[in-house]
């Protein structure tokens, strides 16, 4: 589906360290590669248990999951927005993207120098959101420049849009993301072709030392605090542990060792399902004697949306979808079960998938 999560940060703080991460993934589970599209792009395979449940029920010849392409985007540094350190170059990258993931320090260690001296992972969050914020400032100061031209010529639109950027412009000149100000979903067609920096969805990312990666330290504490009200997630991960789990050999001894470090899953697989989340993904499956495998669609896509992911003569020759709820699927053991239980239902063009749908299509074209 060509959507990106774009990683940002302040220099230094471990975002390359995750991203080279997200390219060894794949060795903690079964057929999760990486691939690299341009040297700062992955797409990288969602770790997803389903998936591998289905796999085991059905034995099919190939099994393929689903992705997300994470972009590695250069260090930010304060005047970006006006060309600092590349900056204009950076936040290019990042406008490219459908979403972002702010990787944060938030571990002291003297031999890892901190661009600003200190670790205050408040302070950083804050020179990042100045310089997106002003970049965005900009944007919606032209826009409405060229509605007032609009609205002398009496464009009740135009007015009507220089009322509703007028809020944006208020609220970010007052050091708040555009994501967090108080205008309706109707309302945010005036700033949608702005593609604004702050609009996006975020994920914060507290990279922390070893004995803060299960339950985070002062510094991930006062950020929570920081972001309340943002309707942003937190993930803590610590990217030396990562690195260190990466260098172990087999599955097995990644699990031993996470286990000895009180997690259940690496944080890796978190973030790239956090990633997927973010940009409001949910997965179907297709599940048959040559294939498993999970397909990617918005949230909200109708049936005959999701089977054009598949094929457009899918979508476009439409009849019906046969339907199997993944529990259903898993708790009766085979699709053979499932239609004798009779909890296999058909449905029409305006059915909307849910996450975890085991689907069939019927078409004609």
């Amino acid at each position: 589906m060509a959507l990106k999560c774009g990683i940002v940060g302040l220099p230094n703080v471990g975002k390359s360290t995750l991203f080279n991460c997200l390219s060894n993934a794949g060795a903690l589970a079964a057929n999760y590669p990486f691939a690299t599209i341009e040297p700062n792009v992955g797409v990288v395979n969602v770790p997803d248990p389903r998936l591998n449940q289905l796999e085991s029920l059905v034995n099919p010849q190939r099994t393929v999951p689903t992705t997300v392409e994470i972009v590695d985007i250069a260090g930010l540094v304060a005047g970006a927005s006006k060309g600092e350190g590349l900056g204009n170059k950076f936040l290019a990258n990042i406008r490219d993207t459908n979403a972002i993931v702010h990787v944060i320090r938030c571990f002291e260690n003297d031999n890892v120098v901190h661009v600003s001296g200190n670790v205050d992972p408040v302070r950083d969050k804050e020179i990042i959101d100045i310089e997106l914020q002003l970049k965005d400032l900009e944007s919606v100061e032209k826009q409405i420049a060229k509605f007032e031209k609009m609205a002398k010529g009496n464009d009740k639109e135009a007015k009507k849009g220089i009322e509703v950027l007028s809020i944006y412009q208020s609220h970010l000149e007052a050091g708040h993301s555009a994501r967090t100000a108080d205008v309706d979903e109707d309302e945010q067609r005036f700033v949608r072709e702005l593609n604004l920096l702050t609009m996006k969805p975020i994920l914060y990312v507290c990279n922390v030392d070893e004995e803060g990666a299960v339950d985070g330290n002062a510094h991930t504490k006062a950020l929570a605090a920081a972001i309340e009200g943002e309707n942003a997630e937190l993930l803590i991960i610590s990217a030396a542990m990562e690195e260190e789990i990466m260098q172990l050999e087999t599955y097995e001894e990644r699990q031993e060792y996470l286990e000895m470090m009180g997690l259940t899953e690496p944080g890796i697989n978190k973030m790239i399902n956090s990633c997927y989340r973010l940009l409001d993904l949910i997965t179907y499956f297709t599940a048959g004697e040559k294939e498993v495998r999970a397909w990617t669609v918005k949230k909200g896509s109708k049936a005959p949306q999701a089977a054009g992911v598949i094929h457009t003569d899918f979508e476009k020759g439409f009849i019906r979808a046969e339907v199997i709820k993944y529990d259903d699927y898993v708790n009766l053991g085979s699709e053979k079960a499932v239609k004798e239980a009779g909890k296999m239902n058909v449905e029409g063009k305006e059915y909307v998938v849910t996450d975890g749908d085991v689907m069939h299509f019927r078409f004609n074209v």
